[in-house]
């Protein structure tokens, strides 16, 4: 598995994002780190290749913008999807972003419902700088999603990947969601206490709004006798395939009843208060609390070594909770503020 790290023009927005990769062959795990910034650490679990991808993007919009994505692929082609994924979003998310800017821009007073619907697919907005980023977040989503389908040589109809973004942007941070990887703040209290403040949903079948779109499409939601607590996803006559999420990138056999690559779009303004931001694939948050995973990074021996301390603490989680479950992959970026 690989890592993908970046460096986009904050002059030059035409120009597409020029990934560095750092593949690690064969071994069960791969790290990044970026002094002052970030880190970044997976580990393959014990059910069969890593299917985890993730990316850093330096210079991302602006001069000290960042895009910092994880992506948890699953089914039969799922490691290939994530990283697929992981290699086109940025990319593509700048664009859409360039041609809202463009629309704008022409227009002199904002996009008109025409041109918003042509560019996000009826998906209409005001035209604040931070609607522009959700709105290119949104239509990335759906037309990478598209992508994935045409793919001839890759069946997507039963694999996938979530995925869970930010983008940030001078004190504003924009997070798109899809699927049940988790982004989290570690910031401090007016006492000055740590606190962990969770930013995102975990979009599964067990969230009401969820399962109400899946069965309102004919799709069906329950959970076997074996996992009493995992809600699953299904098809209206068939037991097949039991997708523990709700949103995805591909998984195009469940995408007619209910499973949606709409990502779930939220903004948070930064404070001197905060600290750090985490992203991470449930291989973490299935074992460790947010406030655990806080305490972790915050007591890392420095802030390159976080992200593996995190995972490593994950792994070991894994083996006292689950001791006969395989240790699931798990992936996180320590994102510093």
């Amino acid at each position: 598995m690989g890592i993908c790290i970046s460096s986009a023009s904050a002059k030059n927005h035409e120009s597409k994002v020029i990934p560095q990769f750092f593949d690690f062959g064969e071994e069960n795990l791969y790290s990044c780190r970026i002094p002052g910034l970030a880190s970044l650490y997976s580990q393959e679990g014990k059910k069969g290749p890593n299917q985890d991808s993730a990316v850093i993007n330096q210079g991302y919009g602006l001069e000290n913008g960042v895009f910092c994505g994880v992506f948890d692929g699953h089914g039969r082609n799922g490691r290939i999807v994530s990283r697929i994924v992981r290699d086109r979003l940025p990319s593509l998310i700048l664009s859409q972003h360039k041609t809202l800017s463009s629309l704008y821009s022409n227009t002199g007073e904002g996009l008109d419902r025409d041109d918003t619907e042509r560019v996000c697919n009826n998906d209409f907005v005001s035209t604040s700088k931070l609607d522009h980023w959700r709105v290119a977040c949104t239509s990335a989503f759906k037309a990478l999603d598209k992508e994935l389908k045409l793919l001839e040589k890759l069946d997507c109809s039963g694999s996938g990947t979530t995925a869970v973004t930010i983008i940030k942007q001078g004190k504003d941070v924009i997070i798109a969601n899809l699927g049940d990887s988790r982004a989290v703040l570690g910031t401090r209290s007016d006492e000055g206490n740590l606190m962990a403040v969770q930013l995102t949903t975990d979009l599964k079948p067990s969230v009401p709004q969820e399962a109400e779109r899946i069965k309102n499409c004919r799709g069906r939601v329950f959970a076997l006798e074996e996992e009493t607590n995992i809600q699953r996803v299904w098809l209206p006559e068939d037991d097949t395939p039991g997708l523990a999420m709700t949103r995805a990138f591909g998984d195009f056999m469940l995408k007619s009843y209910g499973i949606i690559a709409i990502p779930q779009m939220s903004h948070y303004h930064l404070s001197d208060k905060d600290e750090f931001l985490v992203l991470a694939t449930d291989g973490v948050w299935d074992v460790l609390s947010n406030e655990q995973v806080v305490s972790i990074v915050s007591s890392a021996e420095n802030e390159e070594a976080a992200a593996q301390a995190l995972v490593e603490e994950a792994v070991c989680a894994w083996k006292h909770k689950f001791q006969c479950t395989k240790t699931d992959d798990s992936t996180a970026i320590c994102l510093f503020l």
